[in-house]
This record gives structure tokens, sequence and C-alpha cells, in this order.
């Protein structure tokens, strides 16, 4: 999932993004947690809930109303903490190793970014807590990645039938066997933002109709009581611009809408496929010569002002903010130069102490260590952003471990570890 987002802002040409993942190390993350390799996940935030009402909820369904991270630390998933885990291991610095394994205790999103990888849901939500809550992001739309070619998907445009019946209607039936779980979900990183910044491209006009109705059928079919939903609405620099803001906001609330207004839907996600600092004034790019365009310099700003246009569209206006990977800014050339960013480093933990009532939480998407996408230009999957100036190489095909990229992340870490 990577865009190359072309803005509609007066002489713009950003927005990109990020994000794809997990693959590679199937056989070798799964063996190596049958084994014990994993760090016992330590929850980052602790809530309110004793251990005696914790287990009191544990026994009967959960329904999630209000914030559904307050009182509930994210479970640091398996298949990451043992990607986390084999990484430490090969360290030599036993100083960064000991910083690197507290990764592995960090409550991160799985992506279930193929048909393939529903396999391992079971197993990665079936020892969630009662005091925890489990993260997972939706990401397999047919035409996946419609402006960019690093994370395309499996399954090709025109596959609405196919995600549904065998994506979708499986990742259900899971979930339905576990309604005394907390479970948060994103749905589909960029891919209705696409439709407003991209919409000239061929490749976003055939995908339109399938992101769309996917959107709305997984909306519809996951509005389960134990499940908080989430739309992928990119950041700041992506649809915060003036002439994006509306036409955004309306995009995914006319999808909400076309589900049935699911009532398990909270807001939206952002800083997922791309990202940008969380409060820091003046913005990181609010001296360009075109940020008159965009206010949302931020996206604590983004927020405040993507949220009352949801509202007046009748969808919900909540959000999570993605700070997985955003603990260092003033490193890009562009606003929307996405991809390995070179310097970055690990950001602000999850916790609901945001700063802001329209944040419900900020939460790790981005599986730190997991390439954007390859630096080799030779690549069918190569994207000319991996090759740019500002973008970490070498690096490998999205979703493939880059254990260089993963060390540079945690010494750039802020807070360190």
């Amino acid at each position: 999932m990577l865009g190359v987002t072309r803005l509609i802002a007066p002489s713009q040409q950003i927005l990109p993004l990020p994000v794809d993942k997990m693959k590679g190390l199937f056989a070798a993350v799964l063996a190596s947690a049958a084994s014990g390799v994993l760090a016992a996940p330590s929850p980052v935030e602790a809530g309110p809930i004793t251990a005696r009402a914790a287990q009191a909820a544990c026994a009967t369904p959960v329904t999630l109303a209000g914030n559904p991270f307050s009182g509930r630390s994210i479970y640091a998933n398996k298949f990451y903490s043992s990607e986390v885990s084999v990484a430490a291991a090969s360290m030599t610095d036993t100083a960064l190793a000991a910083k690197a394994t507290k990764v592995g205790d960090v409550g991160t999103f799985m992506w279930i970014d193929t048909m393939a990888k529903i396999d391992i849901v079971e197993d990665t939500i079936k020892d969630v807590g009662c005091d925890q809550i489990a993260a997972l992001v939706i990401y397999d739309l047919p035409g996946r990645d419609c402006a960019a070619k690093a994370s395309n998907g499996e399954i090709p445009v025109g596959g609405i039938s196919t995600y549904k019946s065998q994506y979708i209607d499986p990742i259900v039936a899971i979930f339905k066997k576990y309604p005394n779980i907390a479970i948060a979900l994103i749905i589909e990183p960029d891919s209705l933002p696409n439709l407003v910044t991209n919409i000239d491209l061929q490749t976003c006009q055939e995908s339109s109709a399938g992101y769309k109705d996917g959107v709305a059928y997984a909306l519809k079919q996951l509005n389960l009581p134990n499940i908080a939903m989430y739309i992928d609405a990119g950041h700041g620099g992506w649809l915060g611009w003036n002439d994006n803001l509306k036409p955004g906001a309306k995009g995914l609330a006319d999808v909400w809408k076309a589900a049935g207004s699911p009532k398990q839907v909270r807001g939206i996600s952002t800083n997922v496929a791309g990202w940008n600092s969380f409060d820091q004034s003046p913005g990181e790019f609010s001296s360009s010569s075109d940020a008159q365009y965009n206010k949302a310099q931020n996206e604590k700003l983004y927020v405040s002002m993507i949220s009352p246009e949801l509202k007046a569209n009748g969808m919900p206006g909540q959000a999570i903010v993605d700070t997985a990977r955003n603990g260092v800014t003033g490193l890009r050339k562009e606003w929307g130069d996405w991809c390995n960013v070179n310097g970055a480093g690990f950001g602000v933990r999850p916790t609901t102490s945001t700063g802001s009532s329209l944040v419900d939480s900020f939460v790790w998407v981005k599986p730190g260590g997991e390439s954007d996408g390859t630096s080799d230009s030779s690549a069918d999957r190569y994207d000319s952003f991996c090759g740019k100036d500002d973008a970490f190489k070498p690096s490998p095909e999205a979703g493939s471990w880059n254990q260089a990229y993963f060390e540079m992340l945690v010494k750039n870490a802020k807070p360190s570890f």
C-alpha cells in the first residue's frame, strides 16, 4: 500500500503512502512463536480495569461503546513479536539488542494483507486478555494500491466476489467465535483517499467501484458488538489540503452510509500510509511555498479539521493516529516522500493520553522493520519513491524484513527505549 498520491491542491503533487505488510518470515516466524521465542507481552499502558473486573468481563461477551482503548492495552501480536525477537537475537550490540527486544512488547497492529494470512488470525486473537484489545488491519481490496506499485494486492480489479467470499467472510467467521474479546480494526489503508486525489489515473478509475463496494461490505459484515472500526483517512498531507478535505470526508461518509451506517464504526485512522508529527508547530512543511493551501500541518490539526466534516456528513469523527515511525521529523525533501524514510525513528508508544478529545489513542499500525518497498529499480514492483535521495537503501520488497532499517528505528526512537 503505497500511494503515489497527487493532491488536488494548487501546484501539488504530493501524497503517497506506504503500508503493506506482513510477508516473508511466515514459516520462520510461526516456528519461533511455537518454540516459545516470544517475549511475554507487557501492556504499554496500564488501564483502570482491575484483575477481578477484567476476569469478569472475560466471562461474558464484550460490547464496545465509547473509546475502545480506554482501560485496555493493545495486544502485542505473536507475528510481529516473533519478527522482532529474531531481529534482536541477531544483533551484536547488546545494548541495542536489549532496546530492540522491548519493541516486541509494544502492541502493534497485525496486517491481514493476503488471504493466506487469515490462517493465523485465530492464533493472533485467541490469547488476548480481558484488559487488552486485539488490533488488526483489513487490507486486501481488489486492485489494491491503485496509485503505486510497491504493495499491489493479490486480488485483481473486478474480483469483488473473491474479496467478499474468500477474504472478508472467513475473517468474520473467526471473529464471531470470540465474542468475549475486544477487537479494533483499521479498514483498508489508503484506498478511499486514492479515489479523491488519484481518480484521474486509469488504475484508480478501474478500482473505484470495487473499493467502495468492498469497504462497505467489510464495514457491514464486521459490525459486531465486540469490534470497533476505523476507516483509513490518509493524513494531513494527503486529504488535509483545502481542495481535498471536504471531498475526502464526504467520500468516507458515503461509503459508511452505503454500509448501513454501522454503529461499530468509531471514526478514522490517520498517519498509517505516510506520516506526520502529531503536534509539531509550526509543521514540518509549513514554510513550503504551497503551505497556504493546507492548514493541516500536523495530525492534531488534521483530525480537528476533518472530524467536523465527517460529522456534518453524518459519520462519527473520532480518530486513532499511527505514531509507529514519526519519532523524527525534518528528514524528507518533500511531504509526499513516504518510502523507507532514511533517519526515521519509532515514535510515542500507544496511549490514550493524546491531548485531544477527538483522538482515542496513539497506536502503532505500520510494523517498524518491514519494508515499504524495494530500492531495486529493476524489480517489477519498484516504485520511484523508494529510490529517492531521502529513502533508505538498500531495501527489500514491501513487507519483507529490513534488519538495518529496524536497527535505525530503534536507535532513533523518541522517546528512547
